[in-house]
Formats: C-alpha cells, structure tokens, sequence
C-alpha cells in the first residue's frame, strides 16, 4: 500500500441537519476508501481520518464545498499503513466533552498563541512582556506519560470532563502568569482556554493547533518525549513519525 497521510481537524461550527450530515460525509469518506472517526454535533466537527493522498485530498475538497468546512485547519502526518481499522461517523451531543454547556466555543474563539510565538515564549521562559509563561497540560495523565512540555502543568486528569474542577483547585497558582493550554490538537485547549477566561483568568491562550501543528512548525521545541494519538500508530515524534509504544 502507498504511504499513507492522516489527517487531524476540527471546527467549532453552528451545524443543523446533522443526520443528513453524517450520511453524506460517511458516504463520501467511503467512496474515497478513508477510514477513522468524524465526530459531529451541533457545536462543529472533528477529524480523525486516514487514506491515501489522493483520497485525503479529494474527500477534503467535498468538504470544503460547504461554507461551514472552507476555513477548516487540517494537520497532516504519515505512517506506512492505515492507523484506523473501520470508519466511523457518529453524532454526539459535543465534539469533545466537557459538560459545561455555557462553553459554546463557536460563539468566538480563545485567544491563541501560535507555534512560532509559543515556541519564542517558551525558550525565554516569559511573554513578549516580560510575564513569566507556563504550560497547562489538559489531556488526560495516560497521555501525559508519553511525552509532554518540559515543566508542564499536569493536573492527571483521567477524562476532560474533570477539568473544571481542577482549575478551580488550581487558579490561584495560575494567577498573575501567562498560560497556555495545550493538548494534541487543539479542541480540548480551546475549550479549556475559554472556561478559565469564563472564571476570571487573565493572559489565558490556547496552543493554536495543538502539539501536532506545534510538531509540525517548530520540531518540538521545548517538548520532551512524543505525543499519544487516538489509533494505531500510538504515538508521534516531534517529526510526526510513528513511534509505537510496545
């Protein structure tokens, strides 16, 4: 089989019609023979998808036809065979859970930091102010072991529902620093960037894109280990190459 590319994306997106939704992007991910997990609620999107190139580009390009999908960020890596065993769409009630319904990330997104900038302020140790930078894990403590930021906060969460209530055990050592909440590829940072605004955090960001886009930008600078995904390959050097953990 050709090298296979996968892809990672997500969008928080106002979607109705989500039944006739899943039909037509099982259909067409089908028809280009991809297979993994597209998750879709009322609140957006999120992809997990692998295929050959060709495929991946043309199952993409459906889907950028509707207005809803054309600013989607795809994150790309390779691997030598599919990672996923089946295809799967699902409708849920979020594309990442969190039981916080008055977290609507589609009403405006958290401020994010960019690879590059992240990268500035994590080998200075501070902002471009001055105010000292650090690194707030929000994947759960098995992914953690894998790899993570050198220094990073982990609070060992075991789902990401169990945020909240760690950030509210947490946010006076949060207070008066720079923080940047990061997971693997950006939905749950997003959302968890938003809650700590919502309970009075300032110079809250999201790692824009996540470790994978941070991986495929900068190498890995600052991260110590690799990075676990949700499939068969495991886990991701910082080159974005499979590293299996057996």
């Amino acid at each position: 089989m050709s090298a296979v590319l996968n892809i990672a994306a997500y969008k928080f997106v106002e979607l109705d019609q989500l039944e006739q939704r899943r039909l037509a992007v099982f259909e067409q991910a089908s028809a280009f023979e991809l297979k993994g997990t597209v998750l879709l609620s009322h609140e957006g999107i999120n992809i997990f998808l692998a295929g050959i190139q060709p495929h991946i580009t043309g199952f993409l390009a459906w889907l950028q036809q509707d207005p809803a999908f054309t600013e989607l960020e795809v994150k790309y890596s390779e691997s030598n065979g599919l990672p996923f065993k089946r295809l799967k769409v699902k409708i849920k009630a979020e594309i990442i859970r969190m039981d916080q319904p008055t977290i609507r990330p589609l009403k405006g997104r958290a401020p994010a930091v960019d690879a590059q900038t992240a990268a500035r302020w994590i080998t200075n140790g501070h902002d471009d102010a001055g105010q000292k930078v650090v690194l707030l894990d929000t994947r759960n403590d098995f992914e953690v072991q894998a790899g993570t930021f050198k220094n990073a906060i982990n609070w060992h969460l075991t789902k990401f529902t169990e945020f909240p209530e760690a950030v509210k055990t947490h946010q006076a050592e949060l207070e008066g620093k720079t923080v940047i909440s990061f997971c693997t590829g950006g939905i749950r940072c997003e959302k968890a960037a938003i809650y700590m605004a919502e309970l009075g955090l300032k110079d809250v960001y999201q790692l824009d894109g996540g470790i994978l886009k941070y991986f495929e930008e900068t190498g890995g600078i600052g991260y110590e280990g690799n990075c676990f995904v949700f499939d068969e390959r495991e886990t991701l050097d910082p080159d974005l190459k499979p590293n299996p953990l057996s």
